[in-house]
């Protein structure tokens, strides 16, 4: 199964130096493995098992997912605006699947 597209909401400019919030989003339903189905079938575990973030080609967050982790994951988190770039939100889970969103931010004098 393919992952949904996820959302990423964040500022399109920013001055230089500013704090910026980045706040991401992926419909995911973070099957755990322990379920079972009606006829009491287990249901396979497939959850979300990464998030990374990079600003200008760097790694500015990561994250590692585990079962314990709700459906939909959202996630937000802050960076400094330090210059014009693209923003490049990397979402992987437990069957290989990778959903990429990229978002541009210019950052004004």
């Amino acid at each position: 199964m393919a992952l949904a597209k996820a959302r990423v909401s964040m500022p399109e400019q920013a001055k230089a130096g500013e704090i910026i919030e980045i706040k991401t989003l992926i419909r995911h339903r973070m099957e755990t493995g322990y379920r079972v189905d009606s006829v009491g079938k287990k249901i396979p575990r497939h959850i979300v098992t990464k998030l990374e973030v990079s600003y200008a080609g760097e790694q500015i967050f990561a994250m590692d997912f585990t079962q314990g982790v709700a459906a939909n994951p959202y996630v937000a988190f802050t960076t400094r605006a330090i210059e014009t770039g693209d923003f490049d939100v990397l979402w992987k889970d437990s069957e290989g699947a990778v959903v990429r969103v990229e978002k541009k931010l210019t950052v004004t004098a």
